[in-house]
């Protein structure tokens, strides 16, 4: 599939089968390199700057928000309660469902790399980092992780698109990689691959079978952790 990318939006895209996704800010663990999962870590100082900045640049963009979704997880609400705020919307309605949570690392949330790589072994650490549909023990693989994002997205968060509702999704590197990979028809070698920047905004205007038209990425030089949580 070819998606046509551009760095403005457009009137009619702002309005038009919205779907803006945007991962969290900085984390207390992204910033100490450690595997996050479902833990709940805070905001560092960085990442409250972060959401603050993504705001800006959406209200610079002229987008409004009919509804707002999030995961169980404080990082991402508050980075979308941030977002709203500097965009003076704090009034959108707000939906926080654990379907939209990160992937689960199970033995591995807390620990870091080098200290998983001990525990485990370098090479079975990067497979299952670098794996589609390997989980660590006790956790998701993205494939699991897709399973469960995919359905939601489909029956709660797609029918509020395709009414024509504008839509925001603040939430995590790897449910977020589940919702692109089915936007843009990735494989699974395809989307463990793509990085994606903390706090910075993906608008996506789509068509009526919910396929991508264009896809603009708003902020392009925020940093990531490479996609541990």
């Amino acid at each position: 599939m070819t998606i046509q990318k551009h760095p403005a939006i457009s009137e009619t895209t702002a309005r038009t089968r919205t779907l803006v996704l945007v991962r969290h800010g900085q984390s207390e663990w992204n910033r100490l390199n450690l595997f996050t999962g479902w833990r709940d870590p805070d905001l560092t100082e960085k990442g409250l700057i972060e959401a603050r900045w993504a705001g800006r640049v959406l209200r610079d963009h002229g987008l409004t928000f009919d509804h707002a979704f999030t995961s169980k997880l404080r990082r991402a609400q508050k980075t979308l309660d941030i977002i709203l705020d500097v965009m003076g919307q704090a009034g959108v309605p707000i939906t926080r469902d654990e379907a939209l949570n990160e992937r689960d690392y199970g033995q591995l949330s807390g620990l870091n790399k080098d200290e998983a790589k001990q525990r485990f072994g370098e090479e079975q650490v990067a497979r299952w980092r670098r794996s589609f549909d390997v989980p660590p023990p006790g956790g998701e693989s993205l494939k699991d992780t897709a399973a469960r994002v995919l359905p939601y997205y489909k029956t709660t968060i797609w029918p509020m698109v395709n009414a024509g509702q504008s839509v925001i999704v603040a939430a995590h590197g790897n449910s977020l990689r589940a919702l692109i990979m089915d936007l843009e028809g990735l494989t699974g070698d395809e989307i463990i691959a793509r990085e994606l920047a903390t706090a910075a905004p993906i608008v996506y205007q789509l068509d009526a079978t919910g396929g991508v038209l264009n896809r603009a990425d708003l902020v392009t030089n925020q940093g990531g952790d490479d996609g541990m949580g």
